[in-house]
């Protein structure tokens, strides 16, 4: 998939990527939706040296896109040719006439998915998935509904339920969605403090550079139809899932809400989601799974700070070794 040139290459075929070289990115062409063009973008780092014939597809979560080069630095390293697919109306596949990040049902995301794996799997005899967050609920899904074939997964602080007090989650969400099959594109107001985006981006108080047009600081907002379909989502997890491979769920230890950037908590466990939730429910992906929980990671595991980042890398060092890679 390597380009011929730097330039001239149509917008259907692959390019030098944002990110810069060894990255491209190839652009898949999805069929139009209610707003229109749909697109999803495949972006791709082969490994150095000869190929190994594996591979990992790694898919992001809600509010965000693939810029996490530390990880595909460490799959290359494996001798993994590393891939991630910007879903649509996700970072490098938003269009201006589309509302971003918004989907009424999460099988709308088989399209890409199925794409990349078939562009994928036609090189490949070995292949990985790999996804964080909404991904990581996705993802798993999609893996069962169609018997992939696959030789592991690795979930970085899947979403599993919805987090929240008692009445949030029994009696407000099941409200909005409903509503969310009716009027899918009812805006439902939440406050977001920003302090997550802060925390790990470099004008801030994080290391990392990423564009905070594709992944702002407060998030993007959410819809009825999106909360249905990820309740939709949440209610295939809790009936259990045959994920056809070895799963490795990692998460942080803990869960905290802080309400100041100054607060040491939010370098050092995740301020997103509910880690207790994670822990309970990994054992529904499937007749394998591995949880890890790691000791002062953040909710994207793979952007903690580096001394944590290392034992994270380590922890899917292991599971490769064991169950995937042998």
């Amino acid at each position: 998939m390597a380009p011929t040139s730097t330039e001239g290459v149509p917008e259907s075929g692959t390019a030098w990527d944002v990110l810069g070289p060894p990255y491209v990115a190839r652009t898949l062409q999805l069929r139009p939706d209610a707003e229109g063009e749909v697109v999803a973008t495949l972006v791709h780092r082969p490994a150095d040296g000869p190929s190994t014939g594996k591979a990992v597809l790694h898919v992001h979560g809600f509010a965000d896109y693939f810029f996490q080069t530390t990880a595909a630095d460490f799959w290359c390293d494996r001798g993994y040719d590393f891939y991630a697919l910007d879903l649509r109306k996700y970072g490098r596949s938003i269009r201006p006439h589309q509302t971003p990040n918004f989907t009424s049902d999460l099988s709308a995301y088989y399209e890409e998915l199925d794409q990349a794996y078939e562009a994928i799997s036609a090189n490949y005899d070995h292949i990985v998935l790999s996804a964080h967050s909404t991904g990581g609920l996705t993802v798993p899904i999609w893996a069962s509904d169609r018997r992939l074939r696959i030789a592991g997964i690795v979930l970085n602080s899947p979403w599993l339920d919805m987090q929240g007090d008692p009445v949030l989650r029994r009696v407000a969400m099941p409200v909005i969605g409903q509503i969310g099959s009716r009027r899918p594109q009812l805006e439902i107001p939440r406050k977001v403090s920003g302090i997550y985006g802060r925390s790990i981006h470099r004008d801030h108080e994080g290391e990392w550079d990423f564009n905070l047009a594709w992944k702002p600081l407060h998030s993007w907002p959410v819809y009825a139809g999106w909360v249905h379909a990820i309740k939709q989502g949440h209610a295939r997890i809790a009936a259990g899932l045959d994920v056809p491979a070895p799963v490795l769920v990692l998460s942080s230890t803990r869960t905290a809400r802080p309400t100041s950037i100054s607060d040491p908590a939010v370098f050092s466990t995740d301020i997103v989601l509910d880690v207790e939730q994670i822990r309970r429910r990994a054992h529904l992906l499937g007749r394998h799974v591995t949880l890890a929980q790691i000791e002062g990671a953040m909710h994207d595991v793979t952007l903690s700070r580096a001394p944590v980042r290392k034992l994270v890398f380590d922890e899917v060092a292991v599971f490769l070794s064991a169950y995937v890679d042998g």
